[in-house]
Formats: structure tokens, C-alpha cells, sequence
């Protein structure tokens, strides 16, 4: 496993990192805590040492297992939480989202109880979880760089979110040298991912770039398949079944970045039989895709089982993705992979909080007029 440094901070992460929300939440599959305690261990067996979690996730229980963790193995780990949603006050609807704060007061106590769950002084990395544009206040900002000054924090950056967009955040965390931004960013779903790295280039700022959701909600990985029904509750199931079935097509596209024999060998957890045998699965591919990119420090996939673990952290190992390869992927997203029927997500979708302003300025919506 190979490590990269989140901007300037001095902070490194290892190039696949852990989404620790399938700690202490059950919304990507029912586990019990000993189970997803077990993950997390052999995450850092594989070689695994960044994990992200969030306050907000299982209302700091996921913050308190890995606290668990990081009691006997803190050494081999870097931390990244989130601050930003009042769970305190509100209790947990479903997967709704819930009322935000991004008061400086709030946050300072924000950030101390999460390092109390956490069980540490400080945190590598400190997020603000899914802010608007507008709540980048002056004292939210003075707040960001005393944590910094003070020691609770190594490196600062912002979760863009929920769902993609969120230009207008992005663009403002790279022009004020956020150590890092996280946002939706994958292979099939381009846009954000390239304004942002574009963005950086334009500015030459330090910021780095952390990509989550790198299978497409589990396209890239084919555990969502034609064949595929998704339980009650599972978070995936917000997407439109046309996106699906577009999706199905335009992995068949991608099949060439695939240098692996099929295997007819059963994971170790009882999966789905997985490509084990070659050099480069199509779910390594799409992490190797994002990975090419030097703006990305790390990529942060959900896994559901240690055989995803096994597959992914094995990812940056594998070989990378040739110039002809590259081309190749720009060309398909360029062309929406020769599809020409809707696919249930509209660009005009994607999440604003400036009235879709930032959208038109990235050229990826039509102007107003």
C-alpha cells in the first residue's frame, strides 16, 4: 500500500482508505458490532490506514468503535471525522437528512465530543460535514485555524454532500487551500471529479482530492447486477432504476480495462463467485482510474465484505491504467458510453446551494436565459 499526502499538512493516508459509515450504521447492510470491529481490523492487516467516520454516523457510535480500535492499534492509523449535523437534538428519520449546524460555538463542542468517542486529543484529519456555500463564515473559519493551532486537528477539509455537486463549496475550499475536499467522484460519474481537478491546476493550490463512492453504488464492483434486488433500507436503492440499466451498459464498455480471468472459486464470506485470477479487476480499474489523478490523495470505497478488502486494498498494485486506456475512458464519458436514452439523473440534478450558478459557470448546465 502506498501513502499520499493530504495538501500540505504533513498528514499521509494510505491510497485506498475505509468509509467507517458502515461502522455503527446499517445503511449499507445489517452487521453486528463485532463484525464490523472485525473489518476494520483486517482493514489494517491489508495494509488499509486511513478511516473516515463522522459524528453524525450511528449518532457516534461509529466514532466510538473505531475509538475502540484506535485504543490498541492507534499507531498504524489515520483518523478522519466529520462535524456539521445536530444529531444531539434530532433524532434519526430513516436515512433523511438532518438539520445542520455550523454555528463556531456548536462546532467547538462538536469537535470535542467527537474526540471523546474517539478516545485521542486530536484528529488527523477534521471535516465539516456537508456545509453550503454560505456557511463558510468568518468565524467558522477563524474556528478551523485555531483547531488547527491548538493541536485538535493536523489537516482541515471539507465532505461535500449528500448526493453530487456541491461546486461552489469545492471551488471554495481549493481557493482557500482546504488540506482536502471528499465528494461523489467515479469513473461513470465524471464531472465533479474533473472540475475539481481542474480546478486545483488552475489555482496550483496544495488541496487534495478524496473521491468516495469509486464503484458508482456498486456498479464498477458488480455487487448491483441486472440480477440485483436491493433490500428495504439499503442506501443504494436511491437511484433511479434507468441509471442502473444504463449502468449495466456502460460497464460492458469498460470491460477492456479488465486483466483478469474469470474465477469460478466462491469468496471467502460466500459472495458471488469474484475475478480473482488476472492482474487488474474492473473494480480495481475504477480505483486505479481515480488514482491517476496525483490531485487524489486516497479513495474511500464501501466495503461490505473482507473480500472487498482484499480485492481493493490490493488495487494500487495493480497496474495502471496505460495513456491509451485513459483516452479511451475520456472518449466513452465524452460520447455517455454510445447511449442515447435518459438514464433517470439529469446534470440539472446535481446538488447546488447558489440556485445552480456554480453548475452553469462548469459549463455543465445550460444558462438561465
Amino acid at each position: 500500500m502506498q501513502h499520499r499526502e493530504l495538501g500540505d499538512s504533513g498528514v499521509e493516508v494510505s491510497e485506498v482508505g475505509f468509509g467507517a459509515w458502515v461502522v455503527g450504521t446499517d445503511w449499507w447492510g445489517d452487521r453486528d458490532e463485532d463484525d464490523a470491529l472485525d473489518m476494520v481490523e483486517y482493514a489494517l492487516d491489508q495494509g488499509i490506514t486511513y478511516f473516515d467516520t463522522g459524528d453524525v454516523y450511528g449518532h457516534g457510535r461509529s466514532e466510538e468503535l473505531l475509538g475502540e480500535v484506535l485504543a490498541e492499534r492507534g499507531d498504524e492509523m489515520t483518523v478522519a471525522t466529520k462535524v456539521g449535523y445536530d444529531f444531539y437534538n434530532n433524532p434519526q428519520a430513516g436515512h433523511g437528512e438532518l438539520p445542520k449546524e455550523m454555528d463556531a460555538e456548536y462546532l467547538r463542542d462538536a469537535v470535542e465530543g467527537s474526540l471523546d468517542r474517539l478516545g485521542v486529543d486530536s484528529v488527523d484529519y477534521l471535516q465539516l460535514h456537508n456545509p453550503d456555500v454560505a456557511e463558510f463564515t468568518p468565524d467558522v473559519l477563524e474556528l478551523l485555524d485555531e483547531l488547527r493551532e491548538d493541536g485538535r486537528a493536523d489537516a482541515i477539509g471539507v465532505a461535500l454532500g449528500p448526493s453530487i455537486g456541491w461546486l461552489a463549496e469545492g471551488e471554495f475550499a481549493i481557493e482557500e487551500e482546504f488540506d482536502a475536499v471528499q465528494y461523489v467522484g467515479n469513473i461513470l460519474e465524471q464531472d465533479v471529479h474533473q472540475h475539481f481537478v481542474e480546478k486545483i491546476r488552475e489555482e496550483d493550490a496544495s488541496t487534495s482530492l478524496i473521491p468516495r463512492v469509486p464503484h458508482s453504488s456498486g456498479l464498477l464492483n458488480e455487487q448491483v447486477t441486472p440480477e440485483t434486488e436491493l433490500g428495504e433500507g439499503d442506501h443504494r436503492g436511491f437511484r433511479p432504476d434507468e441509471w442502473y440499466e444504463t449502468g449495466w451498459e456502460k460497464i460492458e464498455e469498460l470491460r477492456f480495462l479488465e486483466r483478469a480471468e474469470r474465477s469460478s472459486a466462491e469468496g471467502s464470506s460466500g459472495d458471488k463467485p469474484r475475478e480473482r485470477d488476472g492482474e487488474r479487476t474492473m473494480g480495481q480499474a475504477s480505483l486505479q482510474w481515480l488514482l491517476s489523478f496525483d490531485e487524489v490523495a486516497t479513495v474511500t470505497p464501501t466495503f461490505r465484505s473482507k473480500d472487498d478488502i482484499d480485492e481493493w486494498a490490493a488495487a494500487p498494485e495493480t497496474p495502471a491504467l496505460s495513456d491509451e486506456e485513459q483516452a479511451r475512458v475520456a472518449d466513452l464519458y465524452e460520447t455517455n458510453f454510445g447511449i442515447d436514452r435518459f438514464d433517470g439523473m439529469e446534470k440539472e440534478d446535481y446538488r447546488t446551494s447558489v440556485d445552480g450558478d456554480d453548475l452553469r459557470d462548469a459549463g455543465l448546465i445550460g444558462s438561465a436565459d
